[in-house]
């Protein structure tokens, strides 16, 4: 299983994120993770194709929002937040605090 590349929180690079931000499936799966802590891919899937799913997750761990660790055959992902908070403070609590009218 290949792993995407996470960048060192120094890395994290603003248009990334916003990017990363922009589309609403990845939107509440931060949104899930802020307020879950920790969940698997299965359990923030839907009933999302798997590689939909896959680019999804990729997108999120790529721009640094996400960190995914194996446990077992289970695919575990956390929110980066203390990351996120160090780089771009107050970011998160916006986008997480808005919602589509």
């Amino acid at each position: 299983m290949r792993h995407a590349r996470l960048p060192a929180s120094e890395e994290i690079a603003i248009e990334d994120v916003f990017h990363a931000l922009s589309d609403p499936f990845r939107l509440e799966i931060v949104r899930r993770l802020a307020v879950e802590g920790e969940a698997s891919c299965q359990a923030l899937e839907g009933d999302r194709p798997k590689s939909s799913v896959s680019h999804h997750f990729r997108v999120l761990r790529e721009a640094g929002l996400i960190r995914t660790r194996n446990e077992g055959a289970t695919r575990m992902n956390a929110l980066r937040r203390e990351d996120i908070d160090r780089r771009f403070p107050g970011l998160l609590s916006c986008v997480l605090s808005a919602r589509n009218s």
